[in-house]
């Protein structure tokens, strides 16, 4: 879809931090094209007019999904899977305890693998191990920095889809759709050439529909415990945490696309998903 618009937001029924990663300045002069990836918070309270807009106005085709196995069984599944035409891939980045994360998350009408979830889902997580070197970092920044080591495969799994998927567009969602989308994104853009002060800047933006967000999150079972157990500021998104995992990227891989190249994500790859989000 081709567009001069400037609002990034996707305003629907359904989501609260829905926006489009167009209209991003790149090193090179250039600019992201709108229409081709979105980032999202969770999907499956979208409404059915959500899922016209998505389909027949942005022209969605491919959905990646962040979320664990234990949070689409909880939360359950988007409308979008019933629509012909549009893919969906589950990648999630956090490690998981006896669930099935090879193929696309279970149904929530899997009742042998929603009997394997313990009475609190946090549970069904896998221990984070954090890197020599990182102890001194802040949470966020060692959260995302074990996302590219504990979901290396899947973090690469996702990025592929981008680049590999279409004609039309794609939405990457987790539940708030800032950590786990923020880190996918983040290095999608950079693959694409967009500049790093506008990386973070997309970053940091999900902190003007926060408050909405924490509370559409502290609505459902499944995620108000975390919600309601701290303030507002600490579910906040501040640039200087994606600033701080660039410049370590910088540090010991030459950058986010050095990372990408070191794990395996190739030249053509790299192209492939600049072309997806090149004007």
């Amino acid at each position: 879809m081709t567009s001069t618009r400037t609002d990034r937001w996707l305003h629907l029924d359904g989501t609260t931090n829905t926006r489009d990663l167009g209209g991003l300045p790149t090193a090179d002069g250039g600019v992201t094209a709108f229409g081709r990836v979105l980032r999202s918070d969770n999907l499956q309270t979208l409404s059915p007019d959500d899922v016209r807009t998505l389909v027949e106005e942005v022209g969605l085709t491919d959905v990646v999904d962040l979320r664990t196995t234990a949070e689409v069984l909880l939360e359950g599944r988007s409308p979008l899977r019933d629509v012909d035409g549009v893919t969906h891939r589950h990648f999630t980045l956090l490690p998981e305890r006896g669930m099935r994360t090879d193929v696309f998350a279970a149904e929530e009408s899997d009742e042998e693998v929603r009997a394997q979830l313990p009475a609190g889902w946090v549970e069904s997580l896998l221990p984070r191990q954090v890197a020599p070197g990182d102890e001194g970092e802040s949470p966020a920044v060692r959260s995302y920095l074990g996302y590219l080591t504990d979901g290396t495969d899947n973090v690469l799994g996702a990025l592929r889809t981008l680049a590999d998927g279409g004609p039309g567009a794609a939405v990457v969602h987790c539940a708030a759709g800032k950590d786990r989308t923020g880190v996918v994104c983040a290095l999608a853009l950079a693959a694409a050439g967009v500049e790093p002060a506008a990386i973070v800047a997309d970053y940091a933006q999900t902190a003007e529909v926060i408050d909405a967000l924490v509370a559409k999150l502290a609505a459902s079972p499944t995620y108000a415990e975390d919600m309601t157990g701290r303030d507002v500021a600490a579910h906040t998104p501040r640039a200087e945490t994606m600033r701080r995992v660039l410049d370590l990227l910088d540090e010991r891989w030459g950058g986010p696309v050095g990372w990408l190249e070191a794990h395996g994500f190739g030249a053509d790859e790299q192209a492939a998903l600049r072309a997806r989000l090149r004007a």
